[in-house]
């Protein structure tokens, strides 16, 4: 750690640009009509937007890959009308189970009796990053060529961003949201939830499969986007009928400004929907993303930390320990939260960062690529859009928004028992004592025993390389550079 000295430097330019690129975009969306997306009430919602929460909907939430991928292709393999796809990139040759036909097989199956279409990034318009132009459109001649699959490149980016939401549309009767690319560019999604030792690092993510009117919502979206860059326009969305019994859930987005003739304003619904919810957070935050440097998102928690509306108030992070850029702007950012759990006036530990593993000495990571959000087991997001500046406000993202107590619950005890590798019902207990008792203890052993090279080592550990103040410039610096 630098001296304390630099510590005070680094933490005061921090909060100056934090305070720059917080203001920046409060200008910003005041200037388009959006001030309520940067501003909201602390009420968990979010309203602004065009979609409304939709009651009567069927909502089934599908983690890590094997699981989700397969009811994908499913759907796919059983369609009768269409099939739509919107991804950060696709490829020809990625499987969505094991023995089963690669993603180029299947959609040229479909097409040969319903309308595929595929609305992909164009990518990168340098060859800095990847993929690149050059690379998509080799990735589209490789999966369209001798098929029936119609694809389009949307280019209508802002610069330095992308298109980066993954949408699957089937017959307008049942959509998937969520945040797995049918790709194994970067890393094989294909994984299982208990995601044993593989030549790979790990893969943990999340999607949701949906029906009833919200998926509607879903079809507007992408047809938005595909009428603006493609040569055809299908017709408007089937409504789907209400599901009985079925939950409230609200589809949100973010769409730049000036991207679609569409939407020239554009919309910032996701943005809003976390605000809302962590403004009103009493006793529970846990969030699972790739990247965690959004200064608006770690200033409303190190507010909470700082000022626990309950004794019971804990934050739980759960990270890559090697995210494929930005990890020194989420470790800068965690040092802020660290800083500011340490100035709460009770001193009591609330706030971890965690990561993933493959179980065993010198185990891979496992990179967590979900994008989920619970507040108090009443409040579930779950998505594309991770907790930075590019998710909230300059690439095309979306997500779904619950607030559903049972679902939200469900979820997140789905996701401590996968996590902590024990039995729902010994993490079911009161969530500040499960922090207290088992995460806490559990996580920092585990860390302790990676260091020295244990053969034992389960999945979780604290996230490592994480300090009190390590680096806490660096997330507002790329949000003033990249993301502004």
């Amino acid at each position: 750690m630098a001296p304390y000295p630099l510590n005070r430097v680094d933490d005061r330019l921090g909060e100056l640009i934090e305070r720059t690129i917080r203001a920046h975009h409060r200008r910003r969306l005041t200037r388009l009509g959006r001030r309520e997306a940067i501003d909201p009430r602390a009420d968990g919602w979010a309203l602004t937007g065009a979609f409304v929460p939709r009651a009567a909907c069927e909502v089934e939430v599908l983690v890590d890959g094997q699981e989700a991928l397969g009811r994908i292709a499913e759907e796919i393999a059983r369609a009768e009308s269409h099939v739509h796809l919107a991804g950060w990139h696709f490829s020809p040759a990625f499987r969505l189970a094991e023995d089963g036909p690669t993603l180029r097989e299947l959609l040229a199956d479909a097409a040969e009796r319903v309308d595929v279409r595929v609305l992909c990034w164009a990518g990168a318009p340098l060859p800095l990053f990847h993929p690149d132009r050059a690379e998509v459109r080799r990735m589209r001649d490789e999966l369209v060529s001798g098929t029936r699959i119609s694809m389009a490149l949307d280019a209508k980016e802002r610069p330095m961003h992308c298109h980066h939401e993954k949408l699957v549309i089937v017959d307008d009767r049942v959509a998937f949201v969520g945040g797995i690319d049918l790709t194994d560019l970067a890393g094989d999604r294909l994984d299982r939830s208990d995601h044993p030792p593989r030549p790979g690092v790990g893969w943990h993510d999340a999607a949701c499969r949906l029906e009833g009117p919200i998926v509607a919502d879903v079809a507007d979206h992408f047809l938005l986007r595909w009428r603006e860059v493609a040569d055809d326009a299908p017709p408007a969305p089937r409504r789907p009928e209400p599901v009985p019994g079925g939950r409230e859930i609200q589809l949100v987005r973010t769409v730049p400004e000036r991207v679609y003739d569409g939407l020239r304003g554009g919309e910032f619904t996701i943005l809003e929907s976390y605000l809302r919810a962590l403004r009103s957070a009493e006793r529970l935050v846990y969030l699972e993303s790739q990247f965690l440097w959004s200064p608006e998102i770690v200033f409303a928690l190190a507010d909470k930390l700082r000022n626990p509306p309950h004794p019971d108030f804990r934050v739980i992070v759960v990270l890559p320990s090697h995210p494929n850029n930005g990890g020194d702007d989420t470790r800068g950012q965690l040092g802020v939260l660290i800083d500011a759990d340490e100035k709460s006036p009770d001193g009591v530990c609330r706030f971890l960062a965690c990561t993933l593993y493959q179980p065993g000495a010198g185990g891979k990571p496992v990179y967590v690529h979900a994008k989920i959000g619970i507040v108090d087991d009443r409040w579930l997001t779950l998505g594309s859009a991770n907790l930075n500046e590019h998710s909230l406000f300059n690439d095309t993202e979306v997500n779904v928004v619950l607030h559903d107590e049972e679902l939200a619950r469900a979820t997140r005890l789905r996701l401590w028992a996968e996590h902590l590798e024990r039995p729902e019902e010994e993490v079911a207990g009161d969530p500040a004592r499960v922090f207290d008792e088992i995460w806490k203890p559990w996580a920092e052993e585990q860390l302790e025993r990676r260091r020295r090279g244990d053969p034992h080592c389960a999945r979780l550990s604290l996230l490592p390389r994480v300090s009190r103040r390590t680096n806490a410039v660096w997330g507002p610096l790329n949000g003033l550079f990249v993301d502004g």
